[in-house]
């Protein structure tokens, strides 16, 4: 028993010691979590802002579409084109539908030709 009670004053007087474990949790539920599903939260509002007529982009309904019009909180897609090249379905969406950016509107034309 003189063990036990040893023990126990130890941990008394020792007011850090039951501090630092939810401290260290914290830190890593911090780290793992919160931390990197912020990091996302910005790039998606980066890629949202930064949208432009022509961008190539995949809505988070896994529609495809080129970037017709842009408004504020909108973005007008074009999902298909006629025979003359003319939009033939275009479909508004919010810009906050937008998932992903597939190409960005004459990325092509900055890459030096190959033949």
């Amino acid at each position: 028993m003189p063990a036990t009670t040893s023990v126990l004053l130890a941990q008394a007087a020792d007011p850090t010691g039951g501090l630092l474990l939810p401290v260290l949790l914290f830190a890593a539920l911090y780290l793992l979590l919160i931390r990197p599903q912020s990091k996302r939260r910005k790039e998606q509002q980066r890629l949202i802002s930064s949208l432009g007529d022509g961008d190539l982009v995949v809505t988070i309904g896994g529609i495809h579409g080129e970037v017709a019009a842009t408004g504020e909180g909108t973005v007008d897609l074009v999902l298909s084109r006629d025979e003359a090249g003319d939009p033939d379905v275009v479909v508004r969406f919010d810009r906050a539908a937008v998932a992903r950016l597939v190409e960005r509107a004459g990325a092509e034309d900055a890459e030096p030709d190959a033949g």
